[in-house]
């Protein structure tokens, strides 16, 4: 099977940036994304975990995206505004996928 060059980034970020973070996504053209909640972590301020949060607003949310090769550079600049000043992480890794035209 035919397979083509993409990259595949997630974003970890506070759930109150969801909305923001999708609609910078938008703009830079990412047609597509999946939005998970995130249960726990650890990370640089400790361990935390969303449950006992009084509410979703106080938890963080992972953003999945599968996008053209050669728009990832557009792509990152704009999640790294927004990420910048926010807790986050932003992880890319090379993928290969069987329909690009749906990216």
């Amino acid at each position: 099977m035919k397979t083509f060059k993409a990259k595949r980034i997630e974003i970890t970020i506070e759930a109150v940036m969801e909305r923001r973070l999708t609609d910078a996504l938008a703009s830079a053209g990412v047609t597509g994304y999946t939005i998970l909640p995130v249960l726990g972590g650890s990370g640089r301020s400790g361990r935390w975990s969303r449950e006992g949060q009084v509410s979703r607003a106080a938890g963080m949310v992972a953003i999945v995206c599968i996008i053209k090769y050669d728009n990832a550079d557009k792509v990152l600049d704009t999640v790294f505004g927004i990420v910048d000043r926010h807790y986050g992480v932003v992880s890319v890794t090379d993928c290969e996928i069987v329909r690009p035209e749906r990216f």
